[in-house]
């Protein structure tokens, strides 16, 4: 048995041998926020490059997908809050990188698509974006990354029926 620092079997801190959790370092969201971070780290100069956050990517990514989405229905595929969802479709619009319309069937919601220079600014994205998938697949190995992203997809499906599907962050 390894001994971890911590780990109140281990003669862990005392306020460790007091809560009856499993060590900090090994609880899954840590775990999930840390291989996030490592991935994002691979991510981040490119998108910097660009002018681009790493949720107005998100957006960009989700828009591309689609046709045209409401916004609140965007703010769920994006996992970002309303507030920080509109801050971030103001920014875009600005930039001429999305589109927003008034909903033909309900003049209260607003339908957002990715504009033309949307599409031109993630051609241009695109190269390296690929590239950076590229290098973590031969570091990680294909069928191994292949594997984690069916493992995730299950974890996600298998909790899906106690999420609370409007508590979602706006972590990235």
């Amino acid at each position: 048995m390894t001994k971890r620092p911590g780990d109140p079997a281990n003669g862990g801190t005392p306020a460790a041998r007091q809560v009856p959790m499993r060590d900090f370092s090994r609880s899954l969201p840590m775990s999930l926020l840390r291989a996030r971070e490592a991935v994002m780290r691979q991510f981040r100069p490119s998108l910097r490059e660009h002018g681009l956050t790493e949720q107005q990517w998100r957006i960009l990514r989700a828009l591309a997908a689609i046709e045209a989405v409401e916004v609140t229905e965007l703010a769920r595929t994006a996992f970002l809050l309303g507030p920080s969802l509109s801050r971030i479709l103001r920014d875009l619009e600005a930039r001429h990188l999305i589109e927003r319309k008034t909903a033909k069937n309900d003049q209260r919601r607003s339908m957002v698509s990715i504009s033309k220079e949307g599409v031109k600014l993630m051609a241009s994205v695109a190269p390296t974006s690929e590239a950076i998938y590229a290098e973590i697949t031969r570091r990680f190995g294909a069928h191994k990354l292949a594997e984690l992203q069916d493992m995730l997809g299950e974890l996600e499906t298998c909790l899906a029926s106690t999420d609370a599907r409007d508590d979602f962050t706006d972590e990235t």
